[in-house]
């Protein structure tokens, strides 16, 4: 054995496979990092991380999905009316002393309970019998259908009418608010005492509706959805026409016929 560096040298380059050669097919794996294989290695990061164009839709597809889904509808979540729904519905109607609206209603149902259905399927479960559910100022109340009205007047008392003053009063008031006092009383052509005044707000018909920015800031007066709720009104739209109201005023009398010069009698004691 020799230690010659030289012989060494000579002996591992002649055990190095050449290029082409059998040797270099069964030495792949060592010719493999030999081969320039940095443009693939840096291609590939590139392909699955996109291009700026590639990468903006897989980008946005993700957060539209996610705002459709936050932003789909309640009411496709919602479910049908259910009995113990209609049955809550009816009690609270029937209990509450002013109209209930839709809102209010929803306050005692369930959250996946639309309160408009309800109050919609209550309505047609009333329908056509001897008490019904009707619209009333901004909510729905039951009341007793307006066909057998004549015959619960003989066995029930009718409310007590407001006497004619009052009712002067709220009719100005209806048409003309928000109104102060001294313009009540200019358009009754009389002074408004303080018990009509009081007994309208006694039957809450009429509220305060702020004041009038003029000297002494005189306090506007305005109806109430008591009001409404009182006539069987659901907006002041449904009021009748102020024209309707007015007293049909006597026929005019025809006129007298005038007679031509020529054809008129001669006047009395002119003939002689």
């Amino acid at each position: 054995m020799s230690d010659d560096p030289q012989r060494r040298t000579a002996g591992t380059a002649a055990e190095q496979p050449q290029p082409g050669g059998p040797a270099a097919d069964d030495a792949g794996l060592a010719a493999t990092p030999e081969q320039p294989t940095a443009p693939e290695a840096v291609s590939q990061p590139a392909a699955e991380a996109g291009g700026p164009e590639d990468a903006a839709p897989g980008e946005s597809d993700e957060p539209v999905a996610e705002q459709a889904v936050a932003e789909a509808p309640l009411a496709a979540a919602l479910r049908e009316p259910d009995e113990d729904s209609l049955r809550l519905a009816e009690a609270v109607v029937f209990a509450s002393a002013e109209p209930v609206t839709p809102r209010g209603l929803a306050r005692v149902l369930a959250d996946d309970i639309d309160a408009d259905a309800v109050l919609a399927a209550l309505r047609a479960r009333y329908a056509g019998r001897g008490v019904e559910l009707v619209d009333a100022g901004n909510g729905v109340m039951f009341r007793s259908a307006l066909d057998l009205a004549p015959r619960l007047r003989k066995v029930i008392e009718s409310p007590r009418r407001l006497p004619r003053v009052a009712m002067e009063t709220l009719a100005i008031v209806a048409y003309h608010q928000p109104m102060t006092r001294p313009e009540i009383e200019h358009i009754r052509g009389t002074a408004l005492s303080q018990q009509t005044l009081d007994s309208l707000l006694e039957l809450n018909l009429i509220a305060p509706k702020g004041r009038r920015e003029s000297p002494g800031r005189p306090t506007l007066w305005g109806t109430t959805p008591e009001f409404l709720a009182h006539f069987g009104l659901t907006d002041l739209r449904q009021l009748p026409r102020r024209e309707d109201l007015l007293l049909d005023t006597a026929p005019p009398k025809p006129a007298p016929e005038v007679l031509p010069a020529d054809l008129q009698p001669p006047p009395e004691g002119r003939g002689e």
